[in-house]
Formats: C-alpha cells, sequence, structure tokens
C-alpha cells in the first residue's frame, strides 16, 4: 500500500512548517511506503491530491488544518469523477481548528493520524456539494458550509493572530459590535421552504465549525443528509447571550433555533447577501444565490486507531 502526505507549512499560522521534520521520522517509524510533498500555495494540494490519485497511490492524506483537507478532499474528487474511486483519504491534523477530524472520529492529532495510517481503519463518508458565488461551477465539502454570522466571524478570526478558542471568541465579539447583520433569505429544502431574516444557517456534514461551535451535534456522515442549525435574527445582545449554547450543542432549546435535515437546498438573499465559506476556505463574501447536495458514500476515511 502507498500513501501519499501533503504538508500545509502554512497551516496552523506556521504549525504546518514546525511539524514537518517530527512527522517526516514518525512516518519514517512506521516503515509505510510514503511519500511526502510540501505544498507552496493556495490550491496546490488539489492539484498534488488528484495527481497522485492519476498516479495510483491507494491513501492521500492532508497534513494541515481544514483547508487543507478541503483541497484533497476535493482533487480526490475530482480524480473519482475521472474514474479513480478507489483511493483513501487520511488527516493528519496540525492546523487550528481540525473540525473535520472532530466530527468524523479521525485523529485529532497529526501523531494520531501517523497511528491510524498504520492501523489502516476505515469508514465511507458522505460528501457534499456547493455551487455558487466565486464556485460557480461548484466546490466540494467535507465538513460543512456556514452562511451569516459565522461566516464573517471566521473571515475575521483569519485576520487575527490569535489562535484556537481565542481568536473565535475575540472575533465573535469584534463580529457583533462592528458587522452584524441579518440578511432576508429564502431556502428551499427537499420538504419545503423558510423566508426570513436569518442571523446564521449552518449546513453540516460533520459536527463543528470554528473550533469550538458545536453546529450539529446529532450529524451522520453517512446518512445522505445535510444537518442544518438555523438561527433567526436576534438583537445584539439576545446573539451574545445564544453563544455559549453552541459549545456543547445546547442551542436547540433556545426559541430563535431550529434544526432541519435535507438532501439538496436552495438559498437566496432576497434582501441583504450571503457571505459563505465551505471547510472555512471562502466561497463568497457577498453572494446572492447557493445551491447544495449531498452525495453519500463517495469516499473512504482513515479513522483513528483508538476509535470506538
Amino acid at each position: 500500500m502507498r500513501f501519499f502526505v501533503i504538508l500545509n507549512p502554512a497551516a496552523g499560522k506556521g504549525s504546518g512548517a514546525e511539524a514537518h521534520q517530527a512527522l517526516k521520522q514518525t512516518l519514517e517509524a512506521t516503515h509505510l511506503d510514503f511519500t511526502l510533498v510540501l505544498t507552496s500555495g493556495p490550491g496546490d494540494a488539489t492539484r498534488l491530491a488528484r495527481q497522485a490519485a492519476d498516479d495510483g497511490y491507494d491513501v492521500v492524506a492532508a497534513a494541515g488544518g481544514d483547508g487543507t483537507m478541503n483541497e484533497v478532499l476535493n482533487g480526490l474528487m475530482l480524480a473519482r469523477q475521472h474514474g479513480k474511486k478507489n483511493v483513501c483519504l487520511a488527516v493528519l491534523p496540525v492546523g487550528r481548528g481540525n473540525d473535520f477530524a472532530f466530527g468524523f472520529g479521525a485523529p485529532t492529532t497529526w501523531q494520531e493520524g501517523c497511528r491510524a495510517l498504520a492501523a489502516n481503519r476505515r469508514r465511507v463518508m458522505d460528501v457534499g456539494w456547493v455551487a455558487g458565488g466565486d464556485y460557480p461551477e461548484g466546490r466540494f465539502v467535507g465538513n460543512g458550509v456556514g452562511i451569516g454570522f459565522d461566516t464573517v466571524v471566521g473571515f475575521v478570526a483569519a485576520k487575527t493572530r490569535l489562535r484556537g478558542m481565542t481568536a473565535y471568541l475575540y472575533s465573535a465579539l469584534k463580529t457583533l459590535a462592528l458587522y452584524y447583520r441579518a440578511p432576508r433569505l429564502r431556502i428551499r429544502m427537499d420538504d419545503g421552504e423558510i423566508v426570513e431574516p436569518t442571523l446564521m444557517l449552518s449546513i453540516m456534514n460533520g459536527r463543528r465549525m470554528g473550533g469550538t461551535f458545536l453546529m450539529a451535534p446529532e450529524s451522520r456522515q453517512d446518512d445522505g443528509l445535510f444537518d442544518l442549525c438555523h438561527v433567526r435574527y436576534l438583537p445584539r445582545l439576545g446573539a451574545l447571550a445564544l453563544i455559549p449554547r453552541f459549545f456543547n450543542g445546547g442551542q436547540f432549546g433556545h426559541p430563535a433555533v431550529r434544526h432541519f435535515r435535507s438532501r439538496t437546498l436552495e438559498i437566496e438573499a432576497l434582501e441583504g447577501s450571503l457571505p459563505v465559506h465551505a471547510d472555512g476556505e471562502t466561497i463568497c463574501e457577498a453572494g446572492q444565490s447557493l445551491k447544495l447536495e449531498m452525495l453519500p458514500a463517495q469516499i473512504e476515511l482513515i479513522i483513528s486507531a483508538e476509535a470506538a
């Protein structure tokens, strides 16, 4: 079995570069047949993953954060569309949030990830597809898509030097103070539609976003459905009081928060615009419409060797 490891040295604001030599030595100690390459910029991981699939590698591992994982996933899905259907995805987290790993039973540290490669335990996962904004042709998504408040928080967090929960809490407070808006959306789902001002809409395949916020605690990655966390407009103080509920997934007891499931979605901004991210990667800062579809049982994922 051949492993292709794609390391993003910029992941985690430099954590990837710091982990490079130790990661290489740990992989060598596993005696796996591996190739380790470093990315040099945006889009590299997608190109490298697709080429690795074309070259016959059995497993392609994303060593980075959620953005690196998303690029590798897109490369493997593009290769899959061209007949390379048996290439497995793995993650070696060295990023900040690592939300994908948390929600999918994958390793949550790169050291654990190396052990998981050797153990080679797998599960089949669904993959989302989203089209709109800067990606009218569509892009694949593993963990989830965010629209509205949490997306703007992510945009702000990306510009701060802070890390982890501190970065997201700081950014949430700054967003409440400076960028607080709730566009009026039409959200069409399999079984109906919503038309109302929407503070936030999280469309999840995984469970967590922002390294902190448990958007979909009951989400499954093999049911062929998105889990939606919809938050109506709230005044600033109401939104501030709601934020702590997301730490443990308790937001669904709040009257402004609703949960839905749907395989497909069409979202249109009737007033205002759509700030959107997918796995932390910007889809648009001010889009007008979005389409999503969940694609069932698309790819195998190596899960943690310690997973139950």
